[in-house]
């Protein structure tokens, strides 16, 4: 008995139950190529930890804002579909996909910037409240485009840093800043200091993740706190701040030292905040008790920039508590997202969007307890707004987008290096 003929490459070529060959193609090799880089939909993923911190701080805020402004929060609940369907779509795509995308986001946000500023817009488009020129109405809700303007220089910066490897450089460290003055500067014309004040932390963030020296990004730190200082204590330096923005540093310096002569005046806000939140003690007072010192002390923008005054009157130093615990919360799930991604990109989109929303908040609540001068900024997902409630959603489905996203397979990690 002959052992069996083993098989062979010319004996296999020509078996006939091998398989016909595709003829080929560029075309072919072309998808087949793009195969190799597809990665699949990773559905458990720290992405989920930011949608349900989110979703808790949105039942927070329309408790809140119903507790002062029932009528504010029927609003604010008609928004909260319309927040979580930019969520989904800002999900859906891609997000490497968003990259193509960025310079047309980018020349419609600065004309919607510029567009405000313009003096001859009819007061029935462009709102101007309290002097500022922020809003634009459609009808049904104001629009504020420094909003969108925040999200976009996000996309920006992270897909400019994507293609710039020399992050470590002088040069490659300072045109970062260059191109943030742009925004900025269009915003403190509005005039919103506030919401001007969040694009340098999450710069400084930005630069880090991007691989920038430690060095040059403590350089900054350092500077920017001589300029904070010059500004708090050198009156010439105050100077050149607008009227209404002196007056409330000037206000808050006084609370700090206790000195009452502004309660009635320019010190009001700060006041009647600080009064509510001490009034609400340990676990605060009630739905009705809490209404009932908010409407006796009048507080301004309770529905809106104070909002955090109405869940520490209500829900006291617990609910203050748990409010920036599911803030903590979103910000471990959102870094948690930038660490797992594979790409720069990813990594950069992550923890801009989720540094964005911390330091808002930060900034929210430390002018509502009297740690810092009050500027014009919602508590992020809590605050009364349209725009700003979308806005936040839009943020939390893009982080949620980078978690989605598989590693591309036969795909490097990308470090941003130089010489």
């Amino acid at each position: 008995m002959t052992d069996p003929e083993l098989p062979t490459s010319s004996t296999l070529a020509h078996s006939p139950d091998r398989p016909e060959r595709e003829p080929f193609t560029a075309r072919g090799l072309h998808e087949h190529a793009r195969e190799l880089h597809i990665g699949g939909i990773r559905w458990w993923n720290p992405g989920w930890i930011c949608v349900v911190a989110a979703v808790l701080l949105n039942l927070i805020g329309l408790s809140a804002i119903a507790t002062t402004e029932p009528d504010f929060a029927s609003k604010q609940a008609f928004f909260v579909p319309v927040a979580l369907l930019a969520a989904i779509v800002a999900a859906a795509p891609d997000y490497r996909r968003w990259r193509r995308w960025v310079p047309s986001l980018c020349v419609v946000t600065l004309l919607l910037l510029i567009f405000v500023l313009l003096p001859f817009v009819p007061e029935e488009i462009v709102r101007p409240r309290k002097g500022a020129r922020r809003w634009i109405n459609f009808g049904f809700t104001d629009f504020q485009p420094s909003e969108l303007a925040k999200v976009v220089w996000i996309l920006t910066l992270a897909s400019w840093f994507r293609l710039r490897w020399n992050i470590r450089s002088i040069q490659g460290f300072l045109l970062p800043f260059v191109i943030t003055t742009i925004p900025m500067v269009l915003i403190l014309l509005e005039p919103d200091l506030g919401t001007a004040l969040l694009f340098i932390p999450t710069l400084l963030a930005l630069l880090m993740v991007a691989g920038a020296r430690m060095w040059q990004v403590g350089t900054v730190v350092l500077v920017g706190a001589i300029a904070i200082s010059a500004v708090l204590f050198v009156p010439p330096v105050r100077g050149l701040l607008k009227e209404h923005q002196q007056d409330r540093i000037e206000a808050h310096l006084a609370q700090v030292a206790n000195d009452g002569r502004y309660r009635s005046n320019i010190g009001y806000q700060g006041y009647q905040a600080m009064t509510l939140v001490g009034a609400g003690g340990m676990t605060g007072v009630g739905r009705e008790h809490a209404e009932t010192l908010i409407r006796y002390n009048k507080l301004p923008e309770e529905h809106n920039d104070m909002i955090f005054a109405v869940i520490t009157c209500r829900w006291g130093l617990v609910g203050g508590m748990v409010t920036w615990g599911l803030f903590a919360l979103l910000g471990v799930g959102g870094f948690l997202v930038s660490a797992l991604a594979r790409d720069l990109i990813g990594r950069l989109l992550a923890a801009g969007l989720t540094t964005m929303i911390l330091v808002q908040a930060l900034i929210n609540t430390g002018m509502t307890v009297g740690l810092i001068p009050i500027t014009g900024m919602t508590l992020p997902f809590i605050s009364s707004g349209g725009s700003s409630l979308v806005t936040m959603w839009l943020t939390i489905g893009l982080i949620l987008n980078v978690g989605l996203r598989r590693p591309r397979r036969m795909e490097r990690w990308e470090i941003a290096t130089a010489d």
